[in-house]
């Protein structure tokens, strides 16, 4: 091999190897951005005080594990409602779930697991009626 051709060798895999790096460097930075985007985990059992109540707040990207640590509704109650076995679909989302098991009823998932824990939450967590505060006396008007 004569000495241009091994120079020219040489530059060209020098060049490929610089954007070959620069490509995976820029893709590295670009998926390090939509990382840190994402939300924390929910706090653990002994974190959360209380449990979140706006069932509002679920979308199909959750599971239910991750359901069940937010709304504090145990995981059985969430799958008898649903009518699917615990086993195998922990991991799956909302979206999955509906996609496997009720592919013609669209969002038929995400609103039952809604409505059980509407219903979970009221027994579990009554809204006290209202009591009137006793009314207090002034010191000077007590009489012995």
């Amino acid at each position: 091999m004569t000495p241009s051709a091994q120079r020219t060798l040489t530059l060209l895999l020098l060049i490929s190897g610089i954007l070959l790096a620069t490509f995976f460097g820029l893709r590295t930075l670009h998926a390090f951005k939509h990382f840190r985007g994402h939300r924390p985990p929910p706090p653990s059992a002994s974190e959360a005080k209380q449990p979140e109540t706006n069932v509002e707040l679920i979308r199909e990207w959750m599971t239910i594990p991750f359901i069940s640590k937010t709304y504090h509704v145990p995981p059985p109650v969430l799958f008898d409602a649903l009518g699917i076995p615990q086993n195998g679909n922990s991991e799956k989302s909302l979206a999955q779930l509906n996609k496997e098991y009720f592919p013609e009823e669209d969002g038929k998932v995400i609103e039952t697991i809604k409505t059980v824990i509407r219903e979970y939450q009221s027994q579990q967590f009554p809204i006290a009626p209202h009591t009137p505060r006793p009314s207090v006396q002034p010191i000077e008007s007590i009489t012995p």
